[in-house]
């Protein structure tokens, strides 16, 4: 017994030589039998979500990667809020906490029910006039400016581009795809049209990004003159109360207003007033900037405003009756008094919140 013993083992080992088996595997799956059964492997990534399709254009390859996720929802009871807290020369401050936010609806304290300062990637829509006004000087000066632009941009923000005269047209959908922004921006020759439907392209592409996900804005490069739309200026205003997203307008037609008009005309004033209410009442800015050098410092305030945003929200003690609410953004000290921060010179000041002004609640009680 003992000598067939030997054998079989003699036959084992060879065996085990001509396959190029190592002995340590066989212990390991030994001790594998003695511990039991083993986790399973984590199962395959599922195939990431498509980006937003706001504009409904067929996606590019480069586009299927993760959309952001800070999603907004309009028939909510919940009102959200982004809100950017600067001193007095400007500079954005960070590190502040939920209890220095006080917020008033129609006058009325509110109870937060959300805070978190905001780090979502940009989701922004750049809107760009080119038209023939000015036989397309400001169109020229827009692909400059939009094509500037990019460079202020990561590989985590979504952009569409988008582009103005008599009417919109979308070059763009969602994309991290800097060059292929760039391509569309490059690829514009002259204008089509001597008109700016400003109202309408403004109030389309709100409409496109109200079931966008993720923390949605607006690039707006405009003279500020609509000379054609179907919509006036009232009707925007009461879009732009309802809506959360953040339009910052850069005027093209300060360096033209001060040559041509010498600063006093009263049409590019209204245009000029136009751009500057677009960005308040949204919780954005309006910059008019008279050389191409003040371009970067611009863009890099865009990037700033977005990327240091505190994002917080309510649900208000009042019936949905449709009508306005005014918001108020107050920031505190940790006493509760307003905060001040020192300026250049070291004397105290207040601060500046940028938030929108208010918004409009759906029609119809509390729960509904």
């Amino acid at each position: 017994m003992e000598r067939r013993m030997w054998i079989r083992a003699a036959l084992l080992g060879t065996l085990i030589a001509a396959l190029g088996v190592p002995p340590s595997a066989f212990t390991a799956l030994a001790h594998q039998q003695q511990q039991g059964p083993q986790t399973p492997p984590p199962p395959a990534q599922p195939v990431p979500p498509q980006p937003p399709t706001g504009q409904g254009q067929q996606q590019t390859q480069q586009q299927q990667q993760p959309k952001p996720q800070v999603a907004i929802s309009a028939e909510s009871n919940l009102v959200n809020l982004d809100a950017v807290v600067t001193d007095q020369d400007g500079n954005i401050i960070q590190g502040l906490k939920k209890i220095n936010f006080r917020v008033l609806d129609d006058g009325q304290p509110q109870q937060l029910t959300n805070f978190a300062p905001s780090e979502a990637p940009i989701t922004m829509v750049v809107l760009m006039e080119f038209s023939r006004i000015a036989y397309g000087y400001f169109g020229y000066k827009g692909k400059t400016w939009a094509y500037g632009f990019l460079n202020h941009l990561t590989d985590k923000d979504w952009v569409a581009f988008k582009t103005f005269d008599l009417k919109t047209t979308l070059h763009v959908d969602f994309t991290h795809d800097r060059n292929e922004l760039g391509q569309a921006i490059a690829s514009l020759y002259f204008p089509d049209f001597s008109e700016a439907n400003l109202f309408d392209a403004l109030l389309e592409t709100l409409d496109q990004l109200r079931d966008v996900q993720g923390k949605k804005s607006i690039l707006l490069l405009a003279t500020g003159y609509d000379t054609f739309s179907k919509h006036t200026l009232d009707q925007t205003y009461k879009r732009l109360k309802e809506t959360d997203i953040p339009i910052f307008c850069v005027g093209m037609g300060e360096d033209i207003d001060l040559r041509t008009f010498n600063g006093g005309g009263v049409g590019y004033l209204q245009a000029k007033n136009q751009l500057t209410q677009f960005g308040e009442m949204t919780g954005g800015f309006a910059w008019f900037p008279r050389f191409q050098g003040e371009m970067p410092s611009i863009f890099n305030s865009v990037g700033a405003f977005l990327r240091s945003q505190y994002t917080m929200g309510f649900s208000p003690n009042t019936s949905q009756d449709g009508k306005y609410h005014k918001l108020k953004v107050e920031v505190v000290d940790d006493q509760g008094n307003p905060l001040m921060i020192a300026n250049k010179k070291g004397k105290l000041k207040g601060v500046t919140v940028y938030a929108r002004r208010g918004y409009t609640p759906p029609k119809g009680p509390v729960g509904d």
